[in-house]
């Protein structure tokens, strides 16, 4: 493998950002010191950073031209990685540059030093330019100039290598990390529920069907019909992983995962993937929904005060004009980060919420919610907005029973004002939240699991999903129904536990202030679309 960042002769270097103490013990600290020089993990940010008074010699980084300008002696090569936003200046002499253009790979060799310019402290002086992945630049689509979202859109391939998504992508590495450690230090064991699935999680048969390619007939007929599945019976592409998840949960105690999930919504806006990840978190032997929103509470406010203040978000945060076209503004992103770090992030009632936006009506378009109904997208940002003073995320809890999920716990006793303690709900009412955010509307949500076999079965038959049960708690078509296996879980000892869901990519986008989740997503599939 080609070093990618050698300082020699230098009066520091660059430290590789990681460590082997495994591989020393087991081939020896001479077979580990020759690992590390030849597979020294610097890039063009970290040369950045590296500033010494005097020049450094025999320096040699790879990277992609950006650009490349001339004079009548000399070329400039602003040189990028997608390891910063910002290119590495490299001053060359005319000859060392025949063959490139925009888009070609390079290795350089040359001497670090400091700059006369007022742009970057240091350029490096080139001494050896080698081409090792040539591009046309007549056909390469990526130049240095500003591409809408839309067309770049087009290019799910190349978008990686602009400035823009090459940090989103370092963003989302970020954000896993800081969550892995979160979870490590709050002793939840990371699991991997399946993605294959008998059942559709949430009842609203908006699943992908699991079919080999070698048994889709070209021609229907009654035979072909007739073929057995490849699973023994009809399964489907996973829409969320909290069923399983519970079940990993009565085993070892509180876990999570953060999995890719299916949905075929033909939906087609800015909010909806058909393929997207989940973060679910399940808790054991937990009471109230407070516990679960309080973990969900504590786990983003950890997040955004672990990296407010890292380079990529600061990066983020700071584009210029022209790169904040279609996109939230950079004083917008740092105030949804500084609301994500505030404490005690304000709770309302389903019940208390419509009659808030009855009373409110005039300041919306849409027509205000009679209690039953579901919140239009206009009434959580509402919701976000005054209840959460326009920067606090605010919880929405207990809502109606007859629009939720058949899992989750009926509310006992019927839920009350969390703000004004003395209204009750005009009807039955589950142990659930949804997680608004301002300007962005729901990024998370969660409930207690109902733990008793008897409501949930009821629950169950309620919602078509198995059959009537009897006064023991079994039901008449046992073997029909895909969810048995998830009642089984309340026959032997199942404690109360509660979870929640974090759809990853929107909180991607509220962090970034990217507008859609379409852009926030390397390779997006959505309704019509799936490029490559």
């Amino acid at each position: 493998m080609r070093p990618i960042a050698v300082l020699k002769g230098a009066s520091r270097s660059i430290h590789p950002p990681f460590h082997v103490p495994n591989f020393r013990a087991s081939y020896g600290c001479h077979l580990a010191r020759r690992y590390l020089s030849q597979n020294t993990n610097g890039h063009i940010a970290q040369l950045l950073e590296f500033k010494p008074d005097s020049a450094a010699k025999n320096v040699v980084i790879n990277g992609y031209v950006r650009s490349l300008s001339k004079t009548k002696q000399h070329r400039f090569i602003s040189l990028g990685d997608g390891s910063s936003s910002r290119s590495l200046q490299v001053v060359a002499a005319r000859e060392l540059t025949d063959g490139l253009s925009v888009g070609t790979a390079i290795c350089l060799t040359g001497s670090w030093e400091p700059s006369l310019g007022a742009l970057q402290s240091h350029e490096l002086h080139a001494e050896k330019i080698e081409i090792v992945g040539p591009s046309n630049a007549k056909t390469y689509p990526i130049q240095k100039k500003f591409h809408t979202p839309e067309f770049l859109r087009t290019l799910p391939h190349l978008r990686p290598r602009t400035t823009l998504n090459s940090g989103l992508l370092r963003l989302r590495s970020q954000v896993i990390a800081s969550l892995t450690n979160f979870f490590a230090q709050h002793h939840f064991t990371q699991t991997h529920p399946p993605i294959l699935t008998s059942s559709d999680c949430e009842g609203a048969g908006e699943v992908f069907k699991i079919t080999p390619a070698t048994e889709i007939p070209s021609t229907p007929s009654i035979e072909n019909r007739k073929q057995p599945e490849y699973f023994g019976s009809t399964k489907y592409l996973t829409v969320s992983t909290q069923l399983h998840l519970e079940a990993l949960a009565l085993g070892v105690g509180n876990v999570w995962t953060l999995s890719p999930v299916f949905r075929a919504e033909k939906s087609d806006t800015s909010r909806h993937l058909s393929e997207f990840y989940m973060l679910e978190a399940e808790m054991s032997f937990v009471e109230e929904l407070g516990s679960v929103m309080d973990l969900a509470e504590a786990m983003l406010r950890t997040l955004s005060i672990d990296l407010s203040e890292s380079a990529v978000v600061q990066e983020l945060a700071s584009r210029s004009d022209r790169e904040q076209m279609g996109y939230v503004s950079n004083d917008q992103v740092k105030q949804r980060w500084e609301g994500l770090k505030q404490d005690s992030w304000p709770r309302i009632t389903y019940t208390d919420a419509v009659a808030l936006i009855q009373d409110k009506a005039s300041l919306m378009e849409c027509k205000p919610p009679v209690w039953g109904e579901g919140l239009q997208a206009e009434h959580e940002k509402f919701l976000a907005e005054y209840v959460g003073g326009g920067s606090k995320p605010v919880f929405v809890v207990n809502y109606p029973q007859d629009i939720k999920a058949f899992y989750m716990r009926a509310s006992q006793p019927p839920s009350t004002n969390i703000t004004q303690p003395g209204q009750t709900a005009p009807g039955a009412t589950v142990d659930c939240f949804d997680l608004l955010v301002p300007e962005f509307c729901e990024i998370a949500g969660g409930s207690m699991r109902e733990h008793r076999l008897e409501p949930l079965l009821a629950a169950m038959y309620k919602q078509g999903l198995a059959g009537n049960p009897n006064a023991e708690g079994q039901v008449d078509n046992q073997k029909a129904s895909p969810l048995e296996w998830y009642a089984d879980l309340r026959r032997w000892g199942c404690p109360p536990h509660g979870g929640f869901g974090i759809g990853f990519d929107r909180l991607l986008c509220y962090l970034s202030g990217v507008p859609t989740v379409r852009d926030i997503v390397a390779f997006p599939r959505y309704f019509g679309r799936c490029d490559c």
